[in-house]
């Protein structure tokens, strides 16, 4: 792997990841009600997109990176609708 592709892999690896504490705390008191449901689907829309957009150029770490978080939100969604 060369370099830029080595640091979009760690770029990706540290903002995807900075969504498992909101999805751990929302799980864990069960409450969602500090989480914008109207940014939250606006952020999901924009990572879906970006996923789209790295599947056309086959980019690693833009489709991990979105795959991934797309994932963890979908769950915080799951969660703010399940403890609405």
């Amino acid at each position: 792997m060369d370099f830029l592709t080595v640091l979009g892999l760690a770029a990706a690896t540290i903002t995807t990841i900075s969504f498992l504490p909101q999805m751990f705390k929302t799980w864990q008191t069960k409450s969602a009600k500090d989480v914008s449901l109207v940014t939250l689907m606006t952020f999901i829309s924009g990572v879906f997109l970006w996923l789209i957009y790295g599947i056309y150029l086959q980019s690693l770490p833009i489709i991990l990176a979105n795959a991934i978080t797309l994932i963890f939100n979908l769950i915080i969604l799951w969660l703010k609708i399940k403890y609405r």
